[in-house]
């Protein structure tokens, strides 16, 4: 495989990377947290200026045309960030979505608005049944006139708060776990009969708990075949949080090996001790091997969505789950107690590791799917 990048990727990710180190440290990113919607307008504004919202999406579409190695890119470099910006709910998940199943007029409403920062999405999937099942629905939609109706929970819809619309998977036939009679719907936000619970979640992100009662709802792709389409969003954004899990265990791996290099213990640094080394050295390749499994998975998505695409993802994800944790254990250990402070950047990097373990199925969730696969 050929792992270097396009001149254009390398342009990207300086410019990302320029972002992070001088307009996004550690304390303007719990300014941008403790705003009331969670993250920076400013900085959402820029993201649309400097063209990164419309990186995803085709340029008959009005994007640039990216890869998935380019979005990559970008969420490795947003992970160093720990950013709040909702990047992967809105451009990822809810455009992606009206990328794949999304009509023309469809995709000019709705991916315009993405693209200029002028629009936010999230994508409403989750139920509180459903584990990491995506065809365990119990929401249902049915037709009203030229319409449809839906009636349901969805639960921690990131990025609810702030959405203008959210597309949202419903059940037009079939039973409960049916992988056929899947739909996906638009759903504009503050639409009759909705109603919703917003929260911060531990990694200081936003989301919500929707409730539908007769609410409206305009069809996204074909009646009865959204899984698919559904299941190709997940797969894509699970790529893009695990190159965001990947840049929070650089900066983890890091920033430990420069602590132990100064705190000092028994008259010297705690860094010369031979088993806090090896440590250190597990870190790093939990991280390489990582980084590796990212490389694989985003490469062999950008070759066509399919079964080894899918054992790549899965792959990718067991990786990060447990590098992550070990990642985020030693690095907490070895600051010791001010490893738990909110004032110091590791224990905020733990959480968000710790959630990303969690989102679109977590460890065991993949193995299985892996050995099914």
């Amino acid at each position: 495989m050929d792992f270097s990048f396009t001149d254009e990727q390398n342009l990207l990710q300086e410019s990302l990377s320029k972002f992070i180190q001088n307009d996004y440290g550690f304390d303007d990113r719990q300014k941008s947290a403790a705003h009331e919607k969670g993250f920076a307008a400013a900085n959402w504004k820029q993201f649309a200026e400097l063209g990164w919202l419309g990186m995803p999406f085709s340029e008959a579409d009005g994007g640039y045309g990216g890869s998935a190695v380019d979005t990559m890119l970008m969420q490795e470099q947003f992970g160093k960030g720990l950013m709040v910006e909702p990047f992967v709910p809105t451009v990822v998940l809810a455009g992606g979505a009206i990328k794949i199943a999304g009509d023309a007029a469809q995709k000019t409403k709705y991916l315009a608005g993405i693209i200029d920062g002028s629009m936010q999405g999230a994508l409403a999937y989750a139920e509180p049944q459903g584990r990491f099942n995506l065809a365990d629905l119990v929401t249902t939609a049915s037709k009203s006139g030229d319409g449809y109706q839906l009636t349901g929970h969805k639960s921690v819809v990131l990025n609810g708060p702030s959405a203008d619309f959210m597309v949202v998977s419903a059940r037009t036939s079939g039973d409960q776990r049916d992988e056929s009679g899947v739909s996906l719907f638009i759903v504009e936000s503050g639409a009759n009969g909705m109603s919703r619970r917003d929260y911060p979640t531990v990694d200081a992100l936003r989301a919500s708990e929707v409730t539908l009662e007769n609410t409206p709802g305009v069809l996204l792709g074909t009646e009865g075949a959204g899984l698919a389409s559904l299941q190709q969003v997940i797969d894509e954004a699970t790529i893009a949080l695990g190159a965001e899990a990947v840049g929070c265990m650089e900066v983890l791996y890091k920033d430990t090996v420069e602590y132990c290099k100064t705190r000092e213990q028994f008259g010297q640094p705690i860094g010369k001790f031979q088993v806090l080394q090896h440590r250190m050295v597990d870190m790093f390749m939990e991280y390489e091997q990582s980084k590796s499994l990212m490389f694989m998975a985003a490469m062999r998505l950008d070759e066509g969505y399919g079964p080894e695409a899918q054992k790549a993802v899965s792959a990718f994800k067991v990786q990060v789950g447990k590098s992550g944790r070990f990642v985020g254990q030693q690095a907490v250990q070895l600051h010791g107690g001010m490893g738990m402070t909110d004032e110091l950047n590791i224990g905020h990097y733990f959480k968000r590791l710790t959630m990303i373990d969690t989102m679109f199925g977590n460890v065991d969730f993949h193995l299985k799917r892996f050995g099914r696969l």
